[in-house]
């Protein structure tokens, strides 16, 4: 575990895992210098964990992202004066004009993001143009019709669990480090390495049933999470067929207008666009933060709507 920085006001630490050299070197180039500024800007700690919390030997080891359920009562057992905690994958890319998560977050329940209500569009419309989009331009094996679909009902019962009101993507979890440790450790031990689930062998589905099973959680607004898959098929369907060699200047600005629009932005999946934020687009660099900041400036602008007379760009 390195203690990355730690706050001088609150008890809020962002925490991660980046088990493995390969995510932890993707996550030191592209995301961590604005996860620190991030913090810095209001006074949020971070933790990141390099290695497992769990022998991998036990028999209750399994892939890496459920060993989130452990970061509590590892970060107690450091005696580290922490109190509210939101795990973010290292998949997520921090906008430099980003809310403060803790301030959205009332600290008592479970903090989660859904990825199915309460979006800035149509789901339906959006997972549609997905499914066309991958099957025209990535590869024509994928299916129009597959579990992105599914309901959630059936969700749930596909993994034999008891139907629960909603999904959040679990790559975005708020806790409060004295209430939910404990129950979270428990919830790691119910479950081996043998555990089957629809996101090959992942906690998605099972640590939603258990979360939303034990308590009514708080549900925060989408774009503490936004899904670059949602946004990409939604606003940004040209870049399934760009050329590669002529679209990274593209990639980049289309990223940059979603995280002028959302705090967080995930690039969780494994088909090709959710790779799109390892591009070497200059996001922790000073123009793309520069021209962010621009417009957040001008957003506290108060504005009068007097007219000013007609006017005309000038030609270059």
């Amino acid at each position: 575990m390195q203690i990355l920085r730690k706050p001088n006001t609150t008890k809020n630490y962002i925490a991660t895992i980046a088990i493995g050299e390969k995510y932890f070197t993707a996550w030191d180039k592209f995301c961590k210098i604005n996860w620190i500024k991030y913090c810095q800007k209001y006074d949020i700690g971070l933790i990141i964990f390099t290695e497992d919390l769990i022998s991998k030997d036990h028999e209750k080891w399994k892939k890496p992202t459920w060993q989130k359920l452990l970061i509590g009562e590892k970060i107690l057992s450091y005696s580290i004066d922490a109190e509210l905690i939101c795990y973010v994958d290292t998949d997520v890319l921090i906008s430099p004009i980003a809310e403060n998560i803790f301030e959205n977050y009332g600290g008592k329940k479970f903090g989660l993001i859904s990825k199915r209500n309460n979006l800035p569009f149509d789901l339906n419309h959006t997972l549609r143009r997905l499914a066309h989009l991958r099957h025209n331009y990535y590869s024509n094996s994928y299916p129009l019709d597959s579990a992105l679909f599914i309901t959630i009902k059936d969700l749930y019962i596909n993994h034999n669990l008891t139907p629960q009101l909603d999904e959040a993507c679990m790559g975005v979890i708020l806790f409060n480090i004295k209430y939910h440790s404990k129950i979270m450790s428990r919830w790691f031990n119910l479950y081996d390495r043998n555990t089957s689930s629809i996101t090959n062998g992942g906690d998605q589905t099972h640590l939603n049933y258990l979360i939303q099973a034990y308590e009514n959680p708080e549900w925060l607004p989408y774009h503490f999470q936004a899904l670059w898959v949602y946004e990409m098929a939604t606003f940004y369907p040209f870049l399934y067929y760009v050329e590669n060699k002529s679209s990274l200047l593209l990639i980049k600005r289309c990223i940059e207008a979603t995280l002028i629009r959302n705090s967080f932005l995930h690039f969780a999946g494994s088909w090709p666009e959710s790779e799109m934020w390892k591009f070497d687009l200059g996001y922790q660099g000073s123009e793309t933060e520069a021209e962010l900041m621009k417009f957040s400036k001008y957003m506290e602008l108060q504005v009068s709507g007097k007219p000013v007379g007609f006017i005309k760009p000038k030609s270059n």
